[in-house]
């Protein structure tokens, strides 16, 4: 019997992680980008700042979908979405070369859905003739950026309501990187 169920598990197909679509995003996206942001911070930032600078980090940008749809006007703003919802984004000033920020609701990190959203990124940037990128990122996401490729410039400190946060400063080079 234990033959026959391994038979039959080993011919199922494996199952299958969320299909995420990304794309840029709409008005519609940008409740979800404001609990997004709250929850990447709230949760995903936990092991690097302490509640007290994570609720300030919070603060600085409301909760509230008028906001978060005022920013799609400053930036080009790409989303990953699953089911119509948007699980993660990145906020790109395309003429800057710079990436404002990069949220994925916590659950679903470390999925590639960042890295995903940070190779579209890179191509419009490319597409836009800019020879790097940068972006001031919390501690959270530099340590990814730099196994990425990413080279660290500098450290900042930040004020967020009463609270020093500290950030790094990174930049990459784009396009083919000759050998």
């Amino acid at each position: 019997m234990s033959q026959i169920a391994s038979a039959s598990s080993a011919a199922a197909p494996p199952p299958r992680g969320p299909r995420i679509c990304y794309r840029q995003a709409l008005s519609r996206d940008a409740a979800d980008q404001a609990e997004v942001f709250h929850h990447a911070v709230m949760q995903g930032a936990s092991a690097h700042y302490s509640v007290a600078e994570r609720e300030a980090w919070v603060a600085a940008l409301p909760r509230d979908a008028s906001a978060w749809a005022a920013r799609q006007a400053l930036f080009t703003t790409l989303v990953a979405a699953c089911d119509g919802r948007c699980v993660g984004f990145l906020e790109l000033d395309l003429s800057r070369g710079r990436i404002e920020t990069l949220y994925v609701w916590p659950s679903l990190a470390r999925r590639g859905i960042g890295s995903t959203l940070l190779v579209h990124a890179e191509r419009l940037l490319l597409e836009q003739g800019q020879a790097r990128v940068d972006i001031e990122a919390s501690l959270v996401l530099a340590e990814h950026l730099v196994r990425r490729g990413w080279r660290e410039i500098g450290v900042q400190w930040v004020e967020r309501g009463g609270e020093r946060l500290c950030r790094k400063r990174l930049e990459k080079p784009l396009g083919l990187v000759e050998t």
